[in-house]
């Protein structure tokens, strides 16, 4: 087998075997993924996702049941990173807010009232002014940007909510095991 062969093998078997490596090698987690797999089944952690997909490929039944071993292994250590970035994120955001406290700084609160300003004005100006159609596409990435903005200056004022990114999670894995079941 070669190229999308392989890819193609490999994607069925990890779709069958270890669905939480198939979706985390094509993502941001993709070296961890390669080396757990390739470590599975050959013995020798690669971060190379192509020798992952060959080992894949050409793996013996033992070397599955090493492979979803490894997924299990994978998947706890992906939990703990979760916990421990949320935790990072907490300090991250607390530690801002000491320092706002402390200092007293009227900067931030400034800029979230120009960002909201902005957001609400280009969504009314996009909504109400009639507007050339070749200026749509750029207020539209504006709005886009000054929306991101104002979320993070909700979760800064008000806190955010872990769970919600957990929910988000859970629907993106039944989104992609829907797919993958398909």
């Amino acid at each position: 087998m070669s190229g999308p062969d392989i890819w193609d093998a490999a994607k069925g078997i990890l779709a069958t075997v270890a669905p939480a490596l198939g979706a985390a090698i094509g993502g941001p987690f993709g070296g961890i993924a390669a080396r757990t797999i390739t470590g599975a089944i050959l013995g020798a952690p690669s971060d190379d996702p192509k020798a992952a997909a060959a080992a894949i490929a050409g793996a013996t039944p033992q070397q599955l049941v090493a492979l979803k071993k490894a997924e299990s292994d994978f998947a706890a250590h992906m939990r703990e990173l979760d916990i421990e970035m949320e935790s990072l994120a907490a300090r991250d955001r607390d530690s801002a807010r000491q320092r706002q406290v402390e200092t007293k700084d009227k900067m931030p609160a400034l800029i979230a009232l120009a960002a909201l300003a902005g957001f609400f004005g280009i969504l009314g100006a996009m909504i109400f002014v009639p507007i050339p159609s070749d200026a749509m596409q750029p207020l539209a990435i504006m709005l886009g940007a000054l929306g991101t903005l104002v979320t993070q200056i909700g979760a800064y004022y008000f806190g955010s909510s872990s769970g919600s990114s957990r929910k988000n999670a859970m629907i993106e894995r039944l989104m992609a095991g829907s797919k993958g079941g398909a």
